[in-house]
Parts: structure tokens; sequence; C-alpha cells
């Protein structure tokens, strides 16, 4: 009953769309202003600007289809589960606007009836920032090179304890960036109680390095329900590690930069370095160069509220040759009471879907965030409306499926075996939780 009625008023908007004249200038611009063109500019990572009419008119055709069926924008989060304060899906009634307008002749209208299109900061999502800092210098990654994982650091030369409210990473160059963190390292951290080292995991053992990164030996132990173990398929860590310092911030093909709300802010200590990460991907047939930089924006005023990050992943998973829905999970207690800012899905090119639930003490299981149809191209962080509060002893379950068949076209190799590793054609399974602490 619900969904006819719900097609019956999706048929009836249309219908009065049809009755009179729909146009660029009046009806479809402040759609495509508000919803699309942030990333669809001059330098930013859609391919073709969406800025104004002429730049939008040859496209129409193709946005008609990659909006009915909801395509574009991306999303890739169950709408039935969790509200998000990014969700940028369209209303059935844009959808219909826009299905009008192309099948009326995609016409412009009286150009005095448009809104101005929105202003951008060239080059910046966030606004100018205050202070930008660089890789020390280009980095050329060759024709021909295998992935390459490279750290640059930069000293601050802050004088003083720093709070910012936006870090916008932006690549120098997006073709071979394949994903960029931000750590804030050289001052002090906390004194760490070392976590005691089983030989049957001892991480020095288990992770080689190569050109092409980081990997897991195929000999290591298995554990893809990390769930099921103590450690929940993560090297075991520090039980004081909250890793309050860690990630400042992180690039990932379709994500957004990193902007807090008023009152939440990141932490630079003074003195510190700011640690540039960046995963280089393989050589494109040509020589290309990088010079990735970050832009801060400072907190106007003392914020009440730090924000954090915990990653939860398993390293010790092992996905077959061929498996076409391979599962595999990781769990954390929480050690303290937080509210939940955002939840962030990293996995590579076989990842196929992924969930969070979390059950509080006491409570049943809940999900809380479902992402059925995983896009490496599009790894967003999905900010919820309003903070989920996880009181301390909640478990927080994640759970992954990989397609390491031929029917996956994005598979690097269905006929390998699969472990963790940085490159591109290894996997990973993270989820990277931002949260503010409730002790």
């Amino acid at each position: 009953m619900r969904i006819a009625a719900a097609a019956a008023l999706l048929a009836a908007a249309a219908s009065m769309l049809r009755a009179g004249e729909v146009t660029w200038a009046k009806d479809i611009a402040p759609i495509v202003f508000n919803n699309c063109s942030s990333c669809h500019r001059p330098g930013d990572v859609a391919p073709m600007s969406f800025l104004k009419y002429s730049e939008v008119r040859p496209w129409a055709k193709s946005i008609r289809e990659a909006v009915a069926t909801r395509k574009m924008p991306p999303w890739h989060a169950d709408p039935k589960i969790g509200h998000f304060a990014n969700d940028p899906r369209l209303t059935d009634a844009q959808i219909a606007a826009i299905r009008t307008w192309v099948e009326q002749g995609a016409k412009e209208g009286n150009p005095a009836d448009a809104p101005a299109p929105p202003k951008f900061t060239e080059g910046w999502h966030n606004g100018q920032p205050d202070v930008v800092f660089q890789i020390p210098e280009v980095y050329v990654v060759k024709a021909n090179s295998t992935d390459q994982n490279t750290r640059f650091v930069v000293k601050t030369n802050f004088d003083k304890d720093v709070w910012v409210q936006s870090v916008e990473l932006r690549p120098g160059n997006r073709k071979v960036v394949h994903h960029a963190h931000l750590l804030v390292s050289g001052v002090a951290r906390k004194p760490r109680t070392p976590a005691p080292v089983d030989p049957e995991f001892d991480r020095k053992k288990l992770i080689y390095n190569d050109a092409w990164g980081s990997h897991m030996r195929l000999e290591a132990p298995i554990i893809d329900d990390g769930c099921a173990h103590p450690f929940g398929g993560d090297f075991p860590r520090s039980p004081d590690d909250n890793g309050a310092l860690g990630v400042l911030a992180s690039y990932l093909p379709g994500k957004t930069p990193d902007q807090w709300p008023v009152g939440f802010a990141k932490k630079i200590p003074a003195g510190a370095e700011i640690e540039f990460a960046i995963h280089y991907a393989s050589g494109s047939g040509k020589e290309e160069t990088d010079r990735t930089s970050v832009g801060l924006i400072f907190a106007k005023e003392p914020p009440k509220m730090e924000v954090k990050r915990r990653d939860i992943h398993n390293q010790f998973f092992r996905i077959p040759a061929g498996a076409s829905e391979h599962p595999v999970s990781a769990c954390f207690t929480l050690d303290e009471s937080i509210d939940l800012l955002s939840y962030t899905p990293h996995m590579h090119y076989r990842g196929k879907s992924m969930k969070m639930e979390v059950t509080r003490p006491g409570g049943k299981p809940e999900v809380i965030i479902n992402i059925p149809a995983y896009s490496f191209e599009w790894q967003t962080q999905f900010r919820y409306k309003e903070p989920v509060t996880l009181p301390k002893g909640t478990v927080v379950r994640i759970d992954a499926t990989y397609d390491n068949s031929k029917n996956n076209a994005a598979n690097p190799n269905a006929a390998e075996t699969v472990r963790w590793g940085s490159n591109t054609a290894s996997e990973m399974m993270d989820g990277w939780l931002e949260y503010i602490a409730r002790n």
C-alpha cells in the first residue's frame, strides 16, 4: 500500500510538472548548484563542470539517467538505517523535475530567473585555509612504477597548541594519489604500556615490506571472524592507546574533506610535526608528478569537544581465489563512553559490502549503518545528523564481504588468494570512527 501511494504521489508530481514548462534557470539550476556543483567544477573530482547552462546542457540525458537510477549524487548507505548530515540524495520531486526538463527539451528559460552559481575558493572545498603545508618536494611517479608508500615530514612551527575546525588534504595529482593520511608526530605521547607479544602474532615476523608496500604473509594465522578472537583480528594493542594523536585526517577517492561543527575540533600540539603518509598508485604509462598539500582552518575559539578517531580493523583475513561473497569481521569493545560522529568504511577493489553493528551493555545488537554496495571510487565518510551515544563496554562489530570472483569487474586477479596489504591489488578491512569522549 505504501509503495503504491508513493508511486501515485510521484506520478502526480511528474504530471504537475508536465503541466507547466520546466527550465534550467528557474527549476533545475537550484538543484544542480545545491547537490552537484561542489564536485562538478573545474579542478575537482568530477570530469566535467556544472556551473552554467552551457556546461550542463550537453549532459542533460546522462544526468537524467544518473539521477533516475540514483547513481548520482553518489550515496551507498542503506537509507532505512541512520540519518546523516551529508546525505546528498535527491528527492523524488527533484528527480521528476529533471526528468520532465529533459523530456521538454532541456530548455534554458529566462537567464534572469537563475540563481547565481555557487562561489568556491579555488582548489579548496571548505574555504580559504588559515595555513597550508606542502610535502617538501615534488614527488615523481615513474611511468611503469609499482605502488609506492611514501612518508614526508613537515614542521608546523606552532609555538602553542592549535585547534583546527577543518583539515583538507589536497592531492596534487589525483591520477596517482591512491590515498593519503595526515598524522601528528614529533611530540611526546603519553606513556604506553607495552602490549604482550604473542609469538604467533608478532608483527615483525608476519608483516613484510617490498617495493609494493606492506603485506601479510600467506602463512600467517587466518582469522576471518575477528569477533570470535580475543583481539578482534587486529594485532594486540596497548591498553591505554586511545589514538588521541594518531591520524588527523585522510584523503580517499570520493571522500569530502574533514570539517567539524562549531564547538568541535582536533588538536595539534605546540611543536608538532605533521606527517604525510601517501600511497601512490602504479604508474599510468607516463611519468607523473605530485605535490600534495593540506589546508588547515583554525577554530575561532577553544572547542567544547575534542574530536578523536578510532580505527577498527582485521589484518588476519584470507580471501580464497574465486570467492564471490567472503565474510570478514572485526570487533572492538569500547573502553570509554563516546558520542559517535561519523563512520568511514575502507576496503579495496574486492570490497562488496560493509555494515556496523553495536551492542550496548545489556542490550541487543543494533545495525547503525549498512553499506550494501561498497564502492572503492566513492569512499564516503558518513556523518551522523545527531551523535550516536555509545556507553563504555559497547561492542562495536564490523562485518564486510569481499568478491574475489571473475564476476567482479574491478577485481585485479580472481585467481589469487588475497591477504591484508597496503597496495591496491591486496585488500584491507577498516572502519574509522570519529567521536568525542564522554567520560
